[in-house]
C-alpha cells in the first residue's frame, strides 16, 4: 500500500468516525413515543412460515446467547424480506437481534471488537496510543455506548449477512459481519465494485421492506425507531425506543437512563491496558 493510499484510507476513516459520532449525538435527542410492543423470537416464526433464514449460533459478550428477536409489529416485514431474499437465491443470516444492557455494555469489550478497534485507532494516530477519551469516541460510533444510541436495546435493529442459497456461500459486501475498518461504513470507496454492487442490492431489498440502513456500519438494518425515522427524514417521534426485556413473555419496560454511559472512560482504560498486555 502506498504513502497516498494509506493517506487517504486514513481521512477516510477519520472522517467517516467523526460523522458518525455527530450522528450518534443527533440521536441522543430524537424524540421517542414508545408503543410498548412486544419483542418476539424470529426462529420459531421463520419456521412456521415456512421462509428459510439462518441465525448465528455464535456466542456474544461474555458468552451470552444472541437474542434473535424482533418487535412484533416489524415480524411481517421481516418475513416478507427473507422471502424476497430467497426468490433471489438469497438466505438472509440473522447475526443479532436485540441486546440487553449487559450484553450492550461489554460487547465492546470482546477481545476480537476491542482489539480490531484498538488497532484502528493507533493506525489513525500514526502509531500512537490512543487516549480513553478518544478511544471511547470511537468504540461509541461502532458499538454504541449508551441505551438510546443503541438500536438493538429497542428490539428494532438487526445485524445481518446474505448467503446463496443451496451453497450457503457468504455474499461479498467487502468483508465477513464486524469488519472494522475503513470498510466498514455502506458506501466505502474501500471495497471492489462486486462488493458495492452487493450491498446496494441488500440495502435496497431491505429498504423496500421498511429496514433502513445505518451509514456506517454495512450489516445493521432497523425499522421504526431513531435510527429510521432520522434516514427517511419523516421527523416523526420513533415508535421504539430502549427498553428492558422480559423473555418469558416479551413484554419491554422503557429503559428509564436511556442517555446513561454503559462504558465510560475508566472502562475503556482499563479495556485499553488489558489489550496492551495481550499484544506483548
Amino acid at each position: 500500500m502506498s504513502d497516498v493510499s494509506d493517506a487517504a484510507r486514513r481521512r477516510y476513516w477519520i472522517e467517516q468516525m467523526e460523522a458518525a459520532w455527530a450522528y450518534m449525538k443527533a440521536i441522543e435527542s430524537y424524540p421517542v413515543r414508545e408503543c410498548g410492543e412486544r419483542i418476539v423470537p424470529l426462529p420459531a416464526a421463520a419456521e412456521e412460515a415456512g421462509v428459510e433464514v439462518c441465525f448465528s449460533a455464535t456466542r456474544t459478550a461474555r458468552g451470552c446467547k444472541r437474542i434473535h428477536r424482533l418487535r412484533e409489529g416489524l415480524l411481517p416485514a421481516f418475513l416478507s424480506a427473507a422471502r424476497d431474499m430467497n426468490r433471489r437465491g438469497w438466505v438472509l443470516k440473522v447475526e443479532d437481534g436485540y441486546r440487553t444492557r449487559h450484553i450492550q455494555k461489554y460487547l465492546s469489550h470482546r477481545r476480537v471488537i476491542f482489539d480490531a478497534i484498538l488497532r484502528q485507532v493507533t493506525w489513525e494516530l500514526g502509531g500512537r496510543r490512543p487516549g480513553p477519551a478518544h478511544m471511547l469516541r470511537r468504540v461509541t460510533a461502532l458499538v454504541a455506548t449508551k441505551p438510546k444510541i443503541g438500536t438493538h436495546m429497542s428490539g428494532s435493529a438487526l445485524d445481518i449477512s446474505v448467503l446463496r442459497r443451496g451453497s450457503g456461500v457468504e455474499l461479498d459486501r467487502g468483508g465477513p459481519y464486524l469488519t472494522l475498518s475503513e470498510a466498514t461504513p455502506m458506501t466505502s470507496p474501500f471495497v471492489s465494485r462486486g462488493a458495492r454492487r452487493n450491498r446496494e442490492a441488500i440495502s435496497a431489498l431491505m429498504a423496500a421492506h421498511g429496514f433502513h440502513a445505518y451509514p456506517y456500519e454495512f450489516w445493521h438494518y432497523s425499522s421504526g425507531d431513531a435510527y429510521a425515522e432520522t434516514l427517511t427524514g419523516t421527523r416523526l417521534p420513533a415508535r421504539y425506543g430502549p427498553v428492558d426485556l422480559d423473555l418469558r413473555s416479551g413484554r419491554v419496560t422503557p429503559i428509564e437512563d436511556p442517555l446513561r454511559l454503559l462504558n465510560d472512560t475508566r472502562d475503556i482504560q482499563s479495556a485499553i491496558a488489558c489489550a496492551l498486555r495481550r499484544a506483548v
